[in-house]
């Protein structure tokens, strides 16, 4: 029985270690040809989301996705669903007809469900990737709640250093689309952690995973509070963004504001004081753990993990990073996820005067941001 590791990466830096316990799959050569072409032995398919959600699916996610394939010998056949479920579907049919050794799925509002049994039928493993869905064979991922408690604690943090007592505090909840699996998770870890301060939702609109959405949810809950608001928990750094949009028409300074994925506009807010944190997530990391137990299915190997969702579902998690305004310089050395130029140039409008804008570059060099 051969033995291999999944996540090397993750292992270093404190995460579950995963084993492979690989045996033959039954009947056939599962490995498959390493030219591609029609082999379903040797094609990955890929079906990604959307391209608006987050920037990370299209920029970081596909090129490390395939990259990762290819360099391991498979075919990787990629697509995006554009945020239609409808086409999530049809490239699903597409790539079924022209044969697939592993699927790999990030779930658009329930459409991986149908697509991951159709795969079962014909004998192809699923992996859920990012997003859990019912029915996958596994699940790779970031640690989903450590990411809330992470939130949580930069609301927390936000608060303490504006001198409001969580028990004081007017917090409101913005959260991700609850069709998303991940979203609970996210919520509850944040929730955990500010229950237990003693802060209390003051209003908590439905999730969504856009920006104008989120922006119009905020805005309602700031008038019902009557313009009061000490932090806000934000999902992700798309929402945050419309979030921080009131704050800035408001003119509502040192509100606390979490957020995730490190995206160019969160890091933005970060530096300019308009967010508190972002919860990074290093794609590449999550994308290598997604590669090498895709790669072990095509090889025919059974893998487990050391840890699993609550429908039993083996779980691989990978560690997420706290990025305050002196770790942004982090985020950019790591390439991939924000270049120096997109991140400080232009500018933002100031945190102590709103109704003026500060240099972007000016505050890159504040924090040690360099090229």
């Amino acid at each position: 029985m051969k033995k291999s590791s999944i996540l090397a990466a993750v292992a270093l830096s404190g995460a579950a270690a995963v084993m492979l316990a690989g045996c033959a799959g039954g009947g056939g050569d599962n490995g498959g040809s390493t030219e591609g072409g029609g082999d379903a032995a040797s094609r990955a398919c890929v079906i990604l989301p959307d391209a608006a959600s987050s920037p990370r699916w299209e920029n970081l996610d596909r090129p490390f996705l395939q990259e990762g394939l290819e360099a391991a010998g498979f075919e990787a056949d990629i697509q995006n669903a554009q945020n239609d479920k409808e086409k999530y579907a049809t490239i699903a049919d597409q790539q079924l007809t022209q044969g697939c050794g592993v699927m790999l799925l990030v779930d658009l509002q329930g459409a991986a469900v149908a697509v991951g049994e159709k795969a079962k039928a014909e004998g192809i493993p699923v992996i859920a990737y990012d997003r859990p869905f019912d029915g996958a064979d596994y699940y790779v991922s970031f640690d989903n709640e450590e990411v809330g408690r992470l939130q949580g604690q930069t609301v927390l943090d936000g608060l303490e250093a504006a001198g409001v007592a969580p028990a004081d505090a007017t917090v409101v909840y913005i959260g991700g689309d609850p069709a998303d699996g991940n979203a609970k998770m996210f919520h509850d870890g944040a929730d955990e952690v500010l229950s237990e301060a003693g802060v209390t939702p003051a209003a908590e609109p439905d999730g969504a995973w856009d920006q104008d959405i989120s922006q119009t949810n905020f805005e309602n809950a700031l008038t019902s509070l009557s313009g009061q608001v000490d932090g806000v928990w934000a999902a992700n750094d798309t929402n945050a963004a419309g979030v921080i949009t009131v704050l800035q028409d408001n003119s509502l300074t040192g509100v606390a504001v979490s957020g995730q994925d490190a995206n160019v506009a969160g890091l933005q807010n970060i530096l300019g004081g308009w967010q508190t944190a972002t919860v990074w997530k290093p794609v590449k990391d999550e994308a290598d753990a997604a590669v090498e137990l895709a790669v072990a299915l095509l090889n025919g190997e059974t893998p487990s993990a050391d840890a699993e969702l609550e429908d039993g579902t083996p779980y691989i998690q990978v560690t997420p990073q706290l990025v305050g305004p002196d770790k942004v310089k982090d985020v950019v050395a790591a390439g991939g996820y924000a270049t120096f130029d997109e991140l400080c140039t232009g500018t933002i409008p100031s945190i102590t005067d709103p109704s003026t804008e500060v240099n972007l570059a000016d505050l890159c060099a504040e924090y040690g941001v360099t090229e």
